[in-house]
C-alpha cells in the first residue's frame, strides 16, 4: 500500500540565487528574456531548431542564425519534485521541470513550474512562460501551469 506524499505549492528558486553566464551563441536568448521575449535558435538555411543554441547547425552546418519569438508555451515532457533549496539547504519545495515549446519543432527547455501543487503536476500539462528576474540584470523563464478553466 502506498501514500501520497503531499508537498504544497511548487514555487521557483530564489532569482538572487541564479547566476548565469552568456556567449556569443547563448547571449541572443539572454538578451531576449531581459525583454520577456521566448526565443530558440534556429538555423536561417534550414529551419532546424537548436537548443542549446550553437555556432553550427548539426543538420546542415550552416552558421546562419534567426531568433525568433515563440508564443511562451508549451507542454511538459518531464519533471522532479525537490524539497531542499540546493543553495541554502533549507525546506523549499520547486519542481524543475523540462518543456516541450510549442512552435519551435520539439525544442525543450528547462525551468522550474508553478501554479499548481506539487503533487498534481503531470506530464504532458499546458503550461506558459512567465518571467524571473535573477543577479545581474538577468531575467530567467520560468514556466507557470496554464489554467483549464
Amino acid at each position: 500500500m502506498s501514500t501520497a506524499i503531499a508537498y504544497g505549492p511548487a514555487r521557483v528558486l530564489p532569482g538572487d540565487q541564479i547566476h548565469i553566464s552568456t556567449n556569443p551563441d547563448t547571449e541572443p536568448f539572454w538578451e531576449a528574456a531581459k525583454e520577456h521575449r521566448l526565443t530558440a535558435c534556429q538555423c536561417a538555411s534550414c529551419g532546424q531548431f537548436r537548443m542549446p543554441p550553437t555556432a553550427y547547425c548539426p543538420n546542415c552546418s550552416s552558421k546562419e542564425r534567426n531568433w525568433p519569438t515563440l508564443p511562451g508555451t508549451g507542454k511538459v515532457f518531464s519533471y522532479a519534485i525537490c524539497n531542499k533549496n540546493p543553495v541554502t539547504g533549507e525546506d523549499f519545495v520547486y519542481v524543475p521541470v523540462v518543456v516541450e515549446l510549442d512552435d519551435a519543432g520539439g525544442v525543450r527547455l528547462v525551468g522550474n513550474l508553478t501554479g499548481c501543487n506539487a503533487e498534481d503536476i503531470e506530464i504532458g500539462m499546458d503550461v506558459v512562460v512567465e518571467w524571473t528576474d535573477i543577479c545581474d540584470g538577468w531575467v530567467l523563464p520560468n514556466f507557470r501551469v496554464v489554467d483549464p478553466a
